[in-house]
């Protein structure tokens, strides 16, 4: 049985109605959490190749049914959750949820230089709970 912090928290009371000037990019990127993001993440890239490798070989040398079949939904399924992670990461590096980026320099090999390009008004700091940079 899995301990309560590793399974996922999907409460519809979770789930926030966007504020008005809250894009509509940045409401999706919080409707899916780190935490579910990183388990789907796994779970598509891990759990879901390991167990339908395991049942296609275990169902060709015990003679299980359907192996081929359950391969196929098994692949159809980590497609379909690549697809959806990877739409959800584009649109979220491409989302205002960044005040800017820190840009890391190694071109010199004694020292590493980093520099901020900040996207947000300088005047709107003060009123932010939080600065969010981008790496690059």
């Amino acid at each position: 049985m899995a301990e309560p912090n590793s399974t996922l928290d999907a409460n519809i009371n979770d789930v926030k109605e966007p504020r008005p000037e809250e894009s509509s990019k940045d409401y999706l990127r919080s409707v899916l959490s780190d935490k579910t993001y990183n388990f789907l993440k796994w779970f598509a890239l891990i759990a879901l190749p390991a167990l339908g490798t395991l049942y296609f070989i275990l169902s060709a040398a015990l003679g299980l049914p359907y192996g081929e079949k359950v391969m196929g939904v098994v692949s159809a399924v980590m497609t379909f959750l690549g697809i959806l992670l990877g739409i959800s990461t584009s649109s979220y590096n491409r989302s205002s949820a960044f005040d800017g980026s820190m840009i890391v320099n190694n071109n010199d090999p004694e020292k590493t230089v980093y520099s901020l390009e900040l996207d947000t008004p300088i005047e709107d700091l003060p009123t932010k709970d939080s600065v969010v940079f981008k790496v690059k």
